[in-house]
């Protein structure tokens, strides 16, 4: 038997189960489409026919597509008992196969799809409640609509990041494993189907209304007091109020150079800070603004040519930085030295060296030495 469709005589003997889909945005365009599906194309037409480990497309006016073998058994719980008529979904895997059928299949087909809303979801900001499933020394990992997705340590919001004191990986493990079960808020920062790879932040995804209403009542400028909740490598949590937390960047910490923040303030401090920024329901917060520029009173003090004692205080890619005082350092280039172990040699960390000042601007607080031999 041959049906209207043109396709031919299959076993019509069905599988029970639940219908795939009963409609959907690509029949408008299969309609009016110009060209042919070629590979990789998600493609969409009413089921024609049934067989036994098959289903028939109608993909006019192109031809008939064809889900069997390892295509069907990998979507059997979707497939089975579906009707004619019912329109199908699927992503074109073959041209034109032996029996001239266009091969499909449902599985990368509801995989592009996933990715699809991924990369929509990303693009509109869209929050999403998920469950954590699994933790590793770098992360978590969660998984949305059937796609493995991470969340780095460092996309964690401040109520949720790792406060260790002394910034141990077994440990910061171990409290990223505390969250396995727990549900977050979350959006998709990357999506790339090509490299399977989906990245989710929870920063700026808990946007609530409670969290909305308490940024409201501060403003940049504002003098709070707070008390610090954690140190990190890169600054401390401070606590403005219950619910409320803002973040204090090693930069703002201090005029003069902060190497370890985790060295500088404990958890239970007490604070005076200074809002920089709200943006993205998040509040950024200053500690050195509260404090006296000391690069305004050297202003008067130093001047180009001008000869300087200074304290080497580190070295970098460039050379060293020496501070006349606290909070007023310049460059000591390398090139002042034939390499970088010379320039280790002869300009230790912590000793006092006499210097020539080479370059002076204090309102960029930028300052160079050179070293007097």
């Amino acid at each position: 038997m041959t049906n209207e469709k043109n396709v031919p005589e299959v076993d019509e003997e069905g599988l029970p189960a639940e219908t795939l889909v009963k409609e959907g945005p690509m029949a408008e365009l299969m309609k009016t489409a110009a060209k042919p599906p070629v590979m990789d194309d998600v493609v969409e037409g009413p089921v024609v026919a049934t067989g036994r480990a098959r289903v028939f497309v109608d993909l006019h006016p192109f031809g008939t597509g064809i889900i069997y073998g390892r295509e069907y058994l990998s979507a059997r719980e979707t497939l089975k008992n579906v009707n004619i008529g019912d329109l199908v979904t699927a992503k074109v895997v073959g041209i034109e196969n032996a029996d001239g059928y266009i091969e499909l299949s449902l599985r990368e087909a509801r995989q592009a799809l996933m990715w699809n809303e991924a990369e929509t979801a990303l693009q509109k900001k869209t929050a999403f409640e998920l469950e954590v499933s699994d933790a590793n020394k770098g992360g978590l990992i969660i998984n949305w609509k059937g796609i493995q997705g991470f969340l780095p340590a460092s996309q964690l919001s401040p109520a949720h990041y790792p406060r260790v004191a002394d910034g141990d990986k077994d440990k910061i493990f171990v409290e990223l494993k505390r969250m396995i079960g727990t549900k977050i808020e979350v959006m998709i920062i990357t999506a790339n189907p090509k490299e399977q790879k989906l990245i989710f932040s929870e920063k700026g995804a808990g946007t609530t209304t409670e969290r909305t209403s308490l940024v409201e009542k501060y403003h940049l400028g504002d003098t709070l007091d707070g008390v610090v909740t954690g140190a990190t490598e890169f600054g401390v949590f401070v606590k403005l109020e219950e619910g409320l937390e803002g973040l204090v960047h090693i930069s703002e910490m201090d005029w003069a150079l902060v190497e370890n923040p985790k060295a500088r303030y404990k958890p239970g401090e007490a604070v005076k800070v200074k809002v920089i920024e709200i943006k993205d329901e998040k509040i950024s917060l200053s500690i050195k603004a509260l404090l006296d520029d000391p690069w305004k009173a050297a202003a008067a003090k130093y001047k180009k040519d001008q000869r300087v004692e200074a304290v080497v205080i580190k070295y970098n890619k460039h050379g060293a930085l020496a501070s006349i005082e606290e909070g007023v350092a310049g460059l000591v280039h390398v090139s002042e030295f034939g390499s970088e172990d010379e320039l280790h040699a002869k300009l230790e960390l912590g000793k006092v060296y006499p210097f020539t000042i080479t370059f002076f601007e204090p309102k960029e607080r930028r300052m160079t030495l050179k070293p007097i031999v």
